[in-house]
């Protein structure tokens, strides 16, 4: 089994970025430009590398490989992307990797490309980039390709030395795990052995609602590849375990006008098989809460109100610094309650909201992966 971070720490010491393996200092793809990008190096990497793994580190400086890290990014749905816009689209895995000296918040991206053996293209028009185009690694560039395209496998060995370096171990499995409890003792670590050989630590602060238990503050690893699970400072969730399974239920807290309620959102389950494998399935759980059209219009012409103030840089009441705390969840509303023009919004107004408070704009990225995960599935 792949310990991910010293995979993430092989790549950046031993290579330059090449036709395997690109590095970024992060990736948005909730911007059509920012899609469009991540898109196209995939498909070069899958092109360059059609017989073995490619990867994207993301979280690191270009000039001097200092890893700085990235948001949690928990996107389940991001093959339903890649199976959107690629022909014969690689299996795609984005993981989490958390790195001691970084941030309880932040971790590295990792994206693993595995290939089929068939050149890969783009389906359709995005961007700049047209439907039917090919992409192949030129060096540590992806560049479109419009004759003799052909796949060579050039670095298979080179890949599976990197792999073989990056294989776990009893020592890094403890102290993974030691280095967990340390970590989070103030939210009641605890672990789990599956099938004598995984280790899951999860920890979270601990609350019982009609004796159910449900936990905020949520961290949980599967230490055996140093992959991080589950990160969330906001959502609640539920965790049940059994002897061969970790199932994790997240709900998000959405409502109007000081009226709240938790809802579904999606359930992880992490099962493990007595040949050293396991499984990680997710499905999405969420029903959109309906509420009242004449409401909406009002909370809806208030946000409109609000933003325009932010954009003209117009100081905000007592009450409007209130709304605007719920101002990218009511936006997120009113769209999935068909007001098509509030997704607009939504993404035109992330500039201003981050310049105002890191906490609104906290609340903002939790809108947008509550979006994420419903556009895609």
């Amino acid at each position: 089994m792949i310990n991910k971070r010293l995979l993430i720490k092989n790549l950046l010491a031993h290579n330059d970025e090449n036709s395997f393996y690109d590095k970024k200092r992060k990736i948005d793809i909730s911007e059509k430009e920012g899609k469009a990008k991540f898109l196209k190096h995939i498909c070069a990497l899958s092109n360059s590398n059609p017989n073995n793994n490619s990867f994207i580190v993301i979280g690191v400086e270009d000039e001097d490989n200092t890893i700085i890290g990235v948001d949690f990014f928990d996107d389940s749905k991001i093959q339903n992307l890649i199976n959107a816009y690629l022909t014969h689209p690689p299996i795609v895995q984005y993981e989490n990797i958390p790195f001691p000296h970084l941030p309880d918040d932040k971790v590295v991206g990792l994206v693993t490309i595995r290939a089929n053996n068939k050149i890969t293209s783009l389906k359709k028009n995005i961007w700049k980039y047209y439907g039917g185009s090919v992409f192949f690694r030129d060096g540590s560039i992806s560049m479109p390709k419009v004759f003799d395209i052909t796949l060579k496998d050039v670095n298979s060995k080179i890949v599976e030395a990197i792999e073989n370096h990056a294989q776990n171990n009893i020592e890094y499995t403890l102290n993974g795990v030691f280095d967990f409890l340390k970590k989070r003792k103030d939210y009641h670590p605890e672990y789990r052995v599956f099938k004598e050989y995984f280790v899951i630590c999860w920890a979270g602060q601990k609350k019982v609602v009609k004796d159910k238990t449900y936990f905020s503050r949520v961290d949980i690893e599967l230490i055996n590849e140093q992959v991080r699970l589950f990160f969330s400072e906001l959502d609640e969730v539920a965790i049940t375990i059994t002897d061969d399974a970790f199932n994790i239920i997240e709900y998000v807290h959405l409502g109007l006008q000081n009226s709240y309620s938790y809802y579904p959102l999606e359930e992880t389950n992490i099962s493990f098989n007595e040949n050293a494998s396991y499984q990680i399935h997710t499905k999405l759980l969420f029903k959109p809460p309906l509420f009242d059209k004449k409401v909406l219009h009002h909370i809806y012409n208030s946000n409109n109100a609000i933003f325009n103030k932010l954009k003209k840089g117009l100081t905000l009441s007592k009450n409007e610094h209130a709304d605007l705390k719920n101002l990218p969840a009511t936006y997120l509303i009113c769209y999935l309650n068909d007001f098509p023009q509030a997704l607009n919004k939504l993404h035109d107004i992330k500039p201003y909201l981050k310049n105002y408070s890191e906490d609104i704009y906290q609340l903002y990225k939790e809108s947008l992966r509550i979006l994420r995960k419903v556009k895609y599935s």
